[in-house]
């Protein structure tokens, strides 16, 4: 009798502090995203360093951000559509590990030429990721959840940046270490992380055959055309477009702007920059949060648009640096990593639970050709006009046109899921 009831005393206790398998979910996303992202941008501070070993200009320079984003671009949409039919979860980790080794292998390339071609592949590899990450998530984060579990995960991409921002310009402008030692760093996490996500994280193995309640057995996956012509899907996307387009600038060039035309030296670069991924994540969690718990989404992107279309102007236009700061800091809140998951959670609903896959590719697909033109074209503007001031009015012109967008999204009543 007392060994029963011990045994039933050590059940209760093992269900009552048992962790949710959604929490275990959230977290190794979140690492996921906070070394995607890390390693997408950690060379931005240290730009100048690899311009001069390779001897290049502003648009060259943006050119080495653009072809990786034009790959990781391109792959969206295929990645997707495979993971959706083979396996999303062998699917990411096997482009998550491989997308380390390449980014160590970046920092071994001698030419410009085969770093570009590293970085390129890089993207390739990186693209296995969001789609599939998205539809796990969604799979395994309750409903209720959804918004702030996504903007949980999300906040891993404010860290991440951050840290590489931070950890590059520390290594190589503060102690004078090679531009090539975060390459081989952040390639070796990255593969740890890859491990840890297989790991943690299961896929449901009923999904490919089990369709959704309510519809037929024999009905296909849904098609690129027809998530477009779901007119708040479409709208999502745009404004997605426009979001990151302005993220893109700022994470691309905030650091070589505030290095040659604003005379910030060393690591003050990469704390300074490091302000808008990081005041984004208590905004993201805010704003999310209130999503959830009034179930509407229009109006806070009526808030957080234009404050993050103002706040981006006076960044290149204030000239005293607490203000500059305080710009900074305000368009990390309201900026695109706040918004962020409103549109996913918007994605959600829109999309049935089988076509997430795809679904979340296309979406990511449509918001990163922003980033493949932002960082060459605004290299270009600084070229053009001897100032980078004029592609961050750029950006402020399309942030502007992603809140004209919005107000084309129906909210309220039931839309028709694809």
């Amino acid at each position: 009798m007392d060994t029963e009831v011990i045994r039933k005393k050590d059940d209760y206790v093992k269900t009552k502090f048992k962790i949710p398998y959604w929490w275990k979910v959230v977290l190794a996303f979140s690492l996921g995203w906070m070394f995607i992202n890390a390693n997408k941008y950690f060379l931005n501070p240290i730009l100048d360093n690899i311009g001069l070993e390779y001897h290049l200009n502003n648009s060259q320079l943006g050119l080495v951000n653009s072809i990786f984003f034009l790959t990781y671009t391109i792959a969206q949409i295929p990645a997707g559509s495979f993971s959706d039919k083979f396996g999303r979860k062998k699917l990411l980790v096997i482009g998550f590990i491989l997308y380390g080794v390449l980014t160590g292998i970046s920092g071994l390339m001698a030419g410009f030429t085969g770093f570009l071609v590293a970085r390129a592949v890089a993207g390739l590899a990186s693209a296995t990721y969001y789609g599939p990450q998205f539809a796990l998530s969604s799979e395994a984060i309750p409903a209720k959840n959804r918004t702030v579990g996504s903007a949980i995960i999300n906040s891993g991409s404010g860290i991440g940046i951050a840290l590489g921002f931070i950890l590059s310009s520390t290594l190589v402008l503060d102690m004078g270490m090679s531009w090539r030692i975060p390459f081989y760093i952040f390639g070796v996490l990255t593969v740890l992380i890859g491990i840890f996500i297989s790991l943690m994280v299961k896929e449901k193995k009923d999904m490919k055959e089990a369709p959704p309640i309510g519809t037929a057995e024999s009905e296909e996956k849904v098609s690129v055309l027809s998530l477009l012509k779901n007119r708040n899907l479409l709208v999502v996307f745009l404004v997605l477009f426009c979001s990151i387009y302005g993220f893109t600038v700022v994470v691309t060039w905030l650091p070589k702007y505030l290095l040659t035309e604003r005379g910030f030296v060393g690591s003050e670069v990469g704390l300074i920059s490091a302000l808008v991924p990081l005041t984004a994540i208590p905004g993201a969690l805010l704003f999310s949060y209130l999503t959830d718990k009034w179930g509407k989404k229009k109006p806070f992107a009526f808030i957080l648009i234009p404050i993050a279309a103002i706040a981006l102007w006076a960044t290149v236009y204030v000239k005293s640096v607490p203000l500059l700061i305080i710009a900074l800091v305000i368009y990390g809140l309201f900026g695109k990593i706040a918004l962020d998951p409103l549109l996913i959670a918007a994605v959600s609903e829109n999309v049935k639970q089988k076509n997430y896959g795809v679904a979340f590719s296309l979406y990511n697909f449509m918001g990163m050709l922003s980033s493949v033109i932002a960082p060459f074209f605004t290299g270009l503007l600084a070229d053009l006009t001897g100032s980078m001031a004029s592609g961050f009015y750029s950006a402020v012109i399309i942030l502007i046109l992603g809140l004209v967008i919005m107000m084309f999204f129906k909210e309220g009543k039931k839309n028709v899921r694809v």
